[in-house]
């Protein structure tokens, strides 16, 4: 009875062992990640500390067996990224996303140039063997990962030091390890530092943010029944009235000598007509007053029966279409007035594509609707199902891409983007532009989010796991604290030149300024701290601005400075 639990435990050869430990340690870890300590918690990140813990008292298994997992992990995680990140990675560089991004570019090269210039000042030996010093900087690209909390950037370091180092690679993790607590209170210890340093008042900062809205209003949607009164229009197309007021609207109803109907472009207006309209709303003055005033209609109620449904966009040959192409008025005798995509509600602006996912307001007869309906698949079940297809030709193209050898230069080995780097740029690519080879990437935010985790929890597992012989010895009688204190000032010191700099000199609001730190540290507790400080979205909007750039550039610069700076 007692042996076969022993063996359970113990012989690592055996596939059951390897299961038993990985759901012992991811679930240990998760479970332990869910406290919190002044609000805050390390969450799935406290994996890798449990599977340090198992490490270290003996539960190991086969190190193929581990680096597999660890691998496969790994790219599940980081492809996930790409295709949560993909869609908004070029737009983040839009309007006023260009003056964010560059500063959180500089965040990203100051904690860079802060981890080289640590490592010479502390750890470079000039009487040491080449190979020492690089496994020491190696050790310190792992503590830049923890310092910013960034472990997709763990991943990407620790698989390029396999490519480098081989089967005597540094385990990082550690320095990781020894980091990532401080890197977390650092981050948001320095949004504080800067609002006193700056003298910030926050409701000042709060007024600020209302008096910009008031005076630049969003493009939402903005719905209101208008009642014909410019006596020019009588007689002109809705065609004509778009093209002289130069403002897009939807007019998805008529109301003429009680008479209700769906229009198109080439319908007629005449004086005393009531049109119910669908604009942005920064455009709603202008149209109401060249058109006329509004009026309550109650659309409802008049003889011709109306519907307005949302439709779910699930068939795959919408995917990338524009609504203008679709000629839904003149085609279908039906109006669509706005999209709702994911958090946000969007104007039906005939250049804009339609994504898997979204769901469209949809006005006119119903037979009409339902014709609609059908044409853009509306089935939930068609969403609730993953497309697996595309995410693995995705990996599989993504693996291949990493493998390519690239030459550079001064660089004695040709460099790779390897098992991180090719599957990132590819999901990034295809969450973008996958509609163009009919490829649907579109994976519902829970499903996204599954299969994220699932591969976070899996590399962090077999990190630890690889990790927990050597850690205790490395934090009590190696450089331990040394990693401890260098991680901070990794983390501080960038936050507080940025943070200052744009505060005092480009004046950017301090909420948004927090969320541009939390964004370009891939820091969700800064986040969660920045949005319990603001009563807006102010910071949500820095955070989501900079994050696809920020995870992009943390992923693939970890990589190369061990690919380039490190050799042996």
């Amino acid at each position: 009875m007692v042996d076969w639990l022993q063996a359970l435990f113990t012989s690592t050869d055996s596939v059951a062992h390897i299961v038993l430990l990985y759901a012992l340690v991811i679930s240990v870890g998760i479970g332990l990640g869910r406290l919190k300590l002044g609000g805050i918690s390390l969450g799935v990140t406290f994996v890798l500390f449990a599977g340090i813990l198992a490490g270290h008292v003996g539960f190991t298994g086969t190190p193929n067996v581990l680096t597999f997992i660890q691998d496969f992990g790994l790219i599940l995680f980081v492809y996930c990224i790409g295709l949560q990140v993909g869609p908004g990675f070029f737009e983040s560089f839009k309007k006023g996303g260009v003056q964010l991004n560059v500063m959180a570019l500089g965040i990203i090269l100051l904690n860079v140039l802060c981890c080289i210039v640590l490592y010479f000042l502390v750890f470079y030996d000039s009487k040491a063997s080449d190979a020492a010093n690089s496994g020491n900087f190696a050790m310190m690209v792992g503590v830049l990962c923890g310092a910013v909390t960034n472990t997709p950037g763990l991943g990407a370091a620790t698989e390029a030091c396999n490519q480098v180092f081989g089967p005597g690679a540094p385990t990082i993790a550690n320095g990781y390890a020894c980091a990532y607590p401080l890197g977390v209170l650092g981050i948001i210890g320095a949004t504080i530092a800067i609002r006193f340093l700056c003298g910030i008042s926050l409701k000042d900062e709060q007024k600020k943010i209302e008096e910009e809205l008031a005076a630049n209003p969003h493009a939402t949607p903005h719905r209101m029944t208008l009642v014909v009164k410019n006596a020019y229009l009588t007689g002109r197309t809705i065609l004509q009235v778009r093209q002289f007021l130069g403002r897009d609207f939807v007019c998805s109803r008529i109301l003429h000598n009680g008479h209700v109907s769906i229009p198109n472009r080439d319908t007629i207006i005449n004086e005393g007509d009531k049109m119910y309209i669908t604009c942005a709303q920064d455009d709603a003055e202008a149209i109401r007053v060249f058109i006329g005033p509004e009026e309550t209609v109650e659309w409802e109620e008049q003889d011709v029966p109306m519907v307005s449904k949302h439709i779910l966009v699930t068939q795959p040959s919408m995917n990338g279409k524009t609504f203008g192409q679709m000629h839904f008025s003149s085609v279908y005798g039906v109006n669509v007035t706005r999209i709702r995509r994911g958090d946000m509600n969007l104007f039906a602006d005939r250049n804009l594509r339609m994504q898997i996912g979204d769901r469209i307001v949809v006005v006119g007869p119903e037979d009409a609707v339902d014709r609609v309906a059908r044409k853009m698949g509306n089935s939930v079940k068609k969403l609730d199902h993953p497309n697996l297809a595309a995410i693995f030709i995705g990996i599989f193209v993504g693996i291949i891409f990493g493998a390519i050898p690239i030459a550079i230069p001064g660089v004695p080995t040709p460099v790779k983007l390897g098992l991180a780097g090719g599957p990132l740029i590819v999901a990034i690519l295809i969450g973008r532009f996958g509609y163009r080879a009919k490829l649907v990437a579109y994976t519902t935010t829970s499903a996204n989010l599954m299969l994220r985790e699932i591969g976070l929890a899996l590399f962090l597992a077999s990190v630890g796991i690889k990790a927990g012989a050597s850690f205790v010895s490395t934090v009590v009688d190696g450089d331990g604290l040394t990693y401890v204190w260098c991680g901070f000032l990794i983390t501080v010191v960038p936050l507080l030149i940025v943070g200052f700099v744009a505060r005092m000199f480009f004046k950017v609001n301090y909420f948004t300024l927090m969320g541009m730190i939390a964004g370009s540290t891939t820091d969700p507790p800064a986040l969660a701290f920045a949005n319990q400080t603001a009563a807006g979205d102010a910071p949500a909007v820095g955070y989501s601005t900079v994050y696809p750039l920020s995870m992009f550039l943390r992923i693939l610069t970890a990589q190369l400075i061990i690919l380039l700076l490190c050799s042996v």
